[in-house]
């Protein structure tokens, strides 16, 4: 199948080392499906990274690289997984990028463990949010509002997710961001989405 690109809009998926394969690889396929460009981004100078079960991805950019820009994205995404979460997390520049982008009304989205890193940066304070059940306490505890039951959620530009089994929703919700009705439901279709 080849991209057939529907908006000028570009995403960033961020990929540390033991990230969670499918969190990660089914927003680029939705993307893809979608007509969205999208980016498989390292936070190292190593474009092949390796999930926390021993996948190795080879990523498009680093973050590392000269001339590269969080402002060229209009939303950053960031996967699951340990010790891929905390990986993220410990990444300065990438955090630094999501607490402007969400300030300037850009897109951020997080999954599984990850939305606890939005959570510490403040960026879940005052909105609606999930995470894996094991980081719902990070949403609260930093003034989030926890809906546990959800799937994904968004709220406004900020969108979250529970984990590797809500990643399809979450990345259907990403796509409804920049792509009219028809095309999120000809990708549900595309990929036999039952509810």
């Amino acid at each position: 199948m080849a991209f057939k690109q529907l908006t000028d809009k570009r995403v960033a998926v961020f990929f540390a080392a033991g990230f969670e394969e499918v969190e990660a690889i089914a927003v680029v396929d939705l993307l893809f499906r979608a007509g969205i460009p999208c980016d498989m981004v390292s936070i190292t100078e190593d474009l092949q990274v390796a999930s926390s079960r021993d996948v190795t991805v080879v990523c498009d950019r680093s973050i590392t690289e000269v001339g590269f820009d969080f402002d060229a994205y209009d939303m950053l995404v960031l996967p699951g997984g340990i010790p891929g979460m905390p990986n993220l997390r410990a990444c300065e520049p990438l955090c630094d990028a999501l607490v402007k982008h969400a300030a300037d009304g850009r897109g951020v989205a997080a999954i599984c463990a990850s939305p606890s890193i939005l959570a510490e940066l403040g960026i879940l304070k005052g909105k609606r949010a999930t995470a894996n059940p094991h980081f719902q306490n990070v949403v609260t505890e930093h003034g989030g509002v926890l809906e546990a039951d959800k799937k994904a959620v968004t709220d406004g530009n900020v969108i979250t997710s529970q984990g590797m089994a809500t990643a399809v929703w979450f990345g259907l919700e990403i796509v409804k961001r920049y792509v009219p009705a028809e095309v999120v439901e000809h990708a549900k279709e595309g990929i036999v989405l039952m509810d």
